[in-house]
């Protein structure tokens, strides 16, 4: 893994364990929540709302995501 990409991560593990972080994914999971009842969406908001839970997804599943990316980068280089 190249200097550049494991200081990415690096920095990115870091992020993840500040207290803020967990109070951010606290808050997002809390609106995650309101925005997946489309039953009062019509069909003019539905794929905005869409769009804006695909986004709530993606950073509640950012640690997850980096983890299992880097373990992969990492498992690569042994089999190399």
């Amino acid at each position: 893994m190249s200097p550049e990409l494991q200081q990415y991560y690096d920095n990115r593990f870091d992020l993840f364990i500040h207290p803020g972080w967990k109070d951010l994914i606290e808050d997002l999971q809390a609106m995650l929540q309101q925005y997946e009842d489309i039953r009062n969406c019509d069909k003019d908001t539905i794929e905005f709302r869409k769009g804006q839970i695909d986004i709530l997804d993606y950073f509640i599943g950012l640690r997850e995501l980096s983890q299992r990316t880097y373990e992969e980068l990492k498992d690569g280089e042994k089999n190399i």
